[in-house]
């Protein structure tokens, strides 16, 4: 079995990476190898491969433990801190038992590592879903019911296919080995074969009275309701892991796991960068000239703020802590303003008088006034 890779390696990043070089990266490869969008068969490892490596790169506890003493210093680390969801914490593989590596060489080997054993837990399938979170829902958190249909075990007879009351019995076919061997003679000699058994498919129980709500199998269909606590700050493109919220599995096999993608609606003013707000705000000409307190619309709210005299356009204000909540730790980012200074493109007889006078008082003609003057 190889060693897993490193995570630098995995985002193409090298060890003195900033935090931000690391958001870039994961939004870059999360996006290539989604998926949704990427059909090919190791495109969902290499997507766990991204979360797993970003999880614990962006985190300056786990990074620190990690660059000290590789994966091993990892391993202590749980998952996610919010209650309900685990984030985007792809803790590795679960390879069961080393029992389950015979199942490897059964299938290269017809069997030869595998008799006597019946068939293997298997763990049940993951299940992928997508959202739409309104802007301020992301930003400042929230709770979103979603409803989706998933195999789950069936209640009337606990997983086992059998009506209640009863219980699986014994294959006679392979006497509840999961197993059967075929000989055959050929040119070469005897060759002996070892398969699942065809009756029971490799369980080494046979259901005789099966159980009426599943008919035998043991999993049933669900629609089912489920309630997803989302975090403040949380970015357009994160993905949630939810533990045993997929599919059954088989032969007592457990819960797959289920992934939501969040996708964030855009604003109608505000863009978000990380933890940061930006904004566009028209000025008047009169106030971006002599100075003049005015609302700015935040996510918290309209606050006053002073517009300086002489304020150019394209100037760039600052609202401390007015950006959105940070999605790890405390405290929350930044509103950065861009100030476009708005020129009237028509004016009354009376403001036309008022910049001939302010025309005069400058002392010169042409330039900026003639512009607007026409």
């Amino acid at each position: 079995m190889s060693d897993k890779k490193d995570y630098y390696e995995i985002l193409g990043l090298n060890k003195t990476a900033s935090k931000q070089e690391i958001k870039r990266a994961y939004r870059q490869y999360a996006k290539k190898y989604h998926p949704d969008k990427n059909k090919a068969p190791d495109a969902e490892e290499k997507f766990k491969e991204v979360q797993e490596a970003y999880e614990v790169l962006s985190d300056d506890q786990k990074r620190a433990a990690y660059d000290e003493y590789g994966h091993a210093g990892t391993s202590g680390f749980g998952g996610g801190g919010f209650e309900g969801f685990e984030g985007t914490d792809f803790s590795g593989a679960d390879f069961g038992d080393f029992a389950d590596i015979g199942s490897v060489f059964d299938s290269f080997f017809g069997g030869a590592f595998g008799r006597g054993r019946q068939q293997a837990k298997q763990k049940g399938s993951d299940l992928q879903l997508k959202i739409e979170l309104d802007f301020e829902d992301a930003v400042f958190g929230t709770q979103k019911t979603i409803t989706y249909k998933r195999r789950v075990v069936c209640n009337d007879c606990q997983g086992s296919g059998a009506k209640n009351g009863t219980s699986k019995e014994t294959c006679s076919n392979c006497k509840g080995q999961g197993r059967v061997t075929r000989v055959q003679r050929s040119f070469i000699g005897t060759i002996q074969t070892t398969t699942a058994c065809p009756t029971c498919r490799g369980t080494g129980k046979i259901v005789k009275e099966p159980c009426e709500k599943c008919r035998g199998d043991g999993i049933v269909d669900k629609e089912e309701d489920f309630t997803l606590k989302i975090p403040q700050g949380t970015p357009d493109g994160l993905v949630l892991r939810f533990r045993d919220r997929g599919e059954a599995g088989t032969n007592g096999g457990g819960y797959g796991d289920l992934f939501v993608q969040i996708e964030v609606k855009p604003h109608k003013y505000f863009e978000r960068n990380g933890d940061d707000i930006y904004l566009d705000q028209d000025v008047d000409v009169v106030s971006a000239v002599l100075g003049d307190t005015i609302k700015i619309p935040t996510l918290h709210g309209d606050v006053e703020v002073k517009i300086k005299a002489g304020t150019q356009s394209g100037n760039v204000l600052r609202l401390r802590g007015k950006g959105a909540p940070k999605l790890r730790g405390n405290g929350h980012g930044d509103q950065y303003i861009k100030v476009n200074v708005d020129i009237p493109k028509r004016l009354t007889r009376e403001q036309k008088k008022l910049w001939k006078e302010l025309e005069k008082v400058k002392g010169k003609k042409g330039g900026v006034l003639n512009g607007i003057l026409g």
